[in-house]
């Protein structure tokens, strides 16, 4: 299946809003430095509780909504405020917290080759997975379909500016980990070279 048969998306370039996707308004994101635009996209997994899907938890965390006395795990990340750009469900439904033209804070200590606080210059897309359990084919499709929309409408990212969490921040995060399959998201972006140009 082309991603383009499954969803059309597109980037408003002056919103930085990504359509169609459910909005859920982040308070956790602030200005890009001045001359920053988005030149990178950084994959990470998410689950919350860790291993457990669906809910509303992670909706929840982005919008410092979550109670952190829901779970005992969420002890561990009490008054954590962080946020993501797109989130992509097991289904495949799409949320995004913060637009394209802020930063979110998904990356935290980062570095891609040589730049540091990837934040500044970066899209998050998070995936609700885990480093070991296989992303759905719903994920796959619609990240696709999204990364080429994101590079339509950023030309300065390429397939070649797509790196993990555990590769700008190695040794402290290891997702989107090893279950995830890059080799299907390069061959499903080979797919639609009329979109991306060649790789």
């Amino acid at each position: 299946m082309k991603q383009s048969e499954l969803v059309n998306y597109a980037v408003s370039s002056d919103a930085g809003l990504l359509r169609p996707a459910v909005q859920c308004p982040s308070p956790n994101q602030d200005n890009r430095p001045v001359g920053a635009s988005p030149e990178l996209i950084v994959v990470h997994g998410i689950s919350l509780p860790p291993g457990e899907y669906g809910g509303t938890y992670i909706e929840s965390l982005f919008t410092n909504c979550l109670d952190w006395s829901a779970h005992p795990y969420f002890r561990e990340i009490e008054g954590m405020t962080v946020s993501t750009h797109i989130l992509i469900r097991r289904s495949g439904e799409v949320i995004q917290f913060v637009p394209f033209k802020q930063r979110a804070w998904h990356a935290g200590d980062s570095c891609f080759r040589g730049r540091s606080r990837c934040n500044d210059f970066s899209i998050g897309i998070e995936l609700e997975g885990t480093d070991d359990t296989p992303y759905t084919d719903e994920q796959y499709h619609h990240l696709t379909a999204i990364v080429c929309a994101i590079m339509r409408a950023y030309p300065r990212i390429s397939p070649r500016e797509i790196a993990g969490h555990c590769d700008v921040s190695p040794g402290r995060k290891s997702d989107p980990g090893p279950a995830f399959d890059w080799l299907r998201l390069y061959d499903g972006l080979r797919a639609d070279m009329d979109t991306v140009g060649n790789l």
